[in-house]
C-alpha cells in the first residue's frame, strides 16, 4: 500500500506519513535512524543487529524516492543506506510504542544513552 502523504516536518526532527485518512503516523528522525532497515544497523541476521545510541538530536536532511515502493533517507550524521519501504513505515507506525520501548530497554541494558 502506497502512502497518501509523506512529509518531513519543518524542524527536520520527524516525518508524517499517511496511508489513509484513519492511518496517519508521526515518526521521529531518531526512531527512524536507530531502527533503520539498513544492513549497517540490522546486519544480515538477528545476531548481527546493532543497538544505536546517541541519536537524540539527529535530523533528516533528505528523502529520495526508490522506485514506487520506498524512500532513502539521508540523516545529518550522513547515514543513508537504509531503504524505508512503505510496508516498513506502516509496521513502525502501527507498532511505534512497542518498538520504541524495546529500543529504550536495549539502550538501558547496554548502558547506552539516547
Amino acid at each position: 500500500m502506497q502512502p497518501t502523504k509523506l512529509t518531513v516536518r519543518k524542524d527536520k526532527k520527524s516525518i508524517e506519513i499517511a496511508f489513509s485518512d484513519d492511518e496517519i503516523y508521526e515518526l521521529s528522525a531518531e526512531m527512524l535512524r536507530v531502527l533503520s532497515p539498513s544492513a549497517e544497523v540490522q546486519g544480515h541476521s538477528p545476531e548481527q543487529r546493532k543497538t544505536i545510541g546517541g541519536k537524540r538530536d539527529v535530523e533528516i536532511m533528505q528523502m529520495e524516492p526508490v522506485g514506487n515502493y520506498a524512500v532513502r533517507i539521508t540523516f545529518d550524521d550522513m547515514h543513508n543506506t537504509g531503504i524505508f519501504s512503505w510496508a516498513y513505515f506502516q509496521e513502525l507506525g502501527q507498532n511505534k510504542d512497542e518498538r520504541w520501548a524495546d529500543h529504550l530497554a536495549e539502550l538501558k541494558e547496554k548502558g547506552m544513552e539516547r
